[in-house]
């Protein structure tokens, strides 16, 4: 059979995609980065590889205009399937690398001093309470000088955080190297899932010491609170465009673990309406409570205050919109921004009234440290061609 996706537009959709939605969010002053708001491509010719068979196929959509053009389309098409296939069994150069036996240190600078950061924790804890948030997603980002491929980067991010969503944008001028664990919504057959991520640990030197974390992050109060709000956000969110009686929450608070940290993970569904699109679906969850906070509007008029800069791509979205109406696409985190020699790597976390300013900024080190161990990994790939 087919696969979920057989074409259609893929891209990014950046952060800065709030103040369409929500023009009461006042745009930050700067824009350091000068990425678009959003980028997509029309994909209508697919290579599909499957790791597991060792089998590629090749999809490529017959663009028919009107039913006098279908023969000469599907010929058109037929073609395009053959040049593919001979282009595949030509030879090419293969230079293979090895891993290295630990995966090299890197230096990274921040684009928010930390004191500056903490501040930020408390300034957000003030608005918490004074009643304005529950919840606020701040972040920091992350740079380094890289001048390895980005197709190595992913190829290290691969091998050191495999995740659910892997992903590779070459684009205008820069790059998108992700691993996101964290789906932003999916549309399928009109069926809307979205899972919200909240409540994270790092992962344990050994077996017993990361039961034991698991345990307590189950436990903890702050946690398990703030993903409930989450949940229930998302919840609103579908809600907006979905057909009354069909959302629910399934797999309420599991725990998810990744290479270096682990999160606690719900899922919710519902039916898309018939009057709406996934267009409308994405305007409505847009962007990701875990990448806001609650009530959504007036904490990313708080982030526009405290950041001062534009995420860019960092916190919106990648993925696609399918021909057939489908929808898939993750958040964008634990993802590499690289453009003009440099890679960016963003992370945040949920500031609820109880936080600790140094937790918090250490668990931003903790989630941007497997895409800048990717990055590192990817250079000495670069060394030894």
């Amino acid at each position: 059979g087919l696969p979920r996706f057989t074409g259609g537009a893929v891209g990014f959709i950046g952060y800065e995609f709030i103040h369409d939605v929500e023009p009461v969010v006042p745009r930050p002053p700067r824009d350091d980065l000068q990425t678009p708001m959003m980028y997509f491509l029309i994909a209508d010719q697919l290579l599909i590889f499957d790791r597991v068979s060792q089998i590629i196929t090749v999809l490529v959509n017959a663009i028919v205009l009107d039913k006098a053009g279908a023969a000469s389309a599907y010929e058109d098409a037929i073609g395009e399937i053959e040049r593919i296939v001979s282009l595949l069994e030509q030879p090419c150069e293969f230079q293979p690398v090895s891993l290295p036996s630990e995966v090299p240190s890197i230096r990274f600078d921040s684009n928010v001093p930390k004191e500056k950061f903490l501040a930020n924790v408390r300034k957000s804890k003030e608005y918490i309470t004074a009643g304005d948030i529950i919840q606020v997603v701040g972040s920091q980002r992350f740079s380094t000088p890289v001048k390895a491929a980005p197709i190595d980067i992913y190829r290290a991010a691969r091998s050191i955080n495999p995740s659910p969503y892997m992903f590779l944008l070459e684009l205008d001028g820069f790059s998108l190297v992700g691993a996101s664990p964290e789906i932003h919504v999916r549309c399928e057959n009109r069926k809307v899932e979205i899972r919200p991520i909240a409540g994270t640990r790092r992962r344990g030197r050994t077996l017993e010491e990361d039961a034991a974390l698991e345990t307590e992050l189950l436990a903890d109060p702050k946690e398990r609170a703030e993903h409930v709000m989450l949940v229930d956000l998302a919840r609103n969110d579908i809600g907006r465009v979905c057909d009354f009686g069909t959302v629910q929450v399934n797999d309420l608070m599991v725990i998810e673990r990744y290479s270096h940290v682990m999160h606690i993970v719900s899922e919710v569904e519902g039916r898309l309406s018939a009057d709406k699109t996934p267009y409308d679906l994405m305007r409505a969850t847009f962007p990701a409570g875990t990448l806001s906070g609650a009530p959504k509007v007036r904490a990313m008029q708080i982030i526009s205050e405290l950041e001062q800069t534009a995420r860019g791509p960092y916190g919106g979205c990648v993925g696609y919109f399918s021909f057939n109406g489908n929808l898939d696409c993750c958040i964008t985190i634990r993802t590499a921004l690289i453009k003009d020699g440099k890679a960016y790597v963003q992370a945040g976390g949920g500031w609820v009234n109880d936080s600790d300013p140094e937790a918090e900024f250490q668990e931003t080190v903790n989630k941007s440290k497997a895409m800048l161990q990717a990055v590192a990994l990817a250079e000495s790939f670069a060394a030894q061609k």
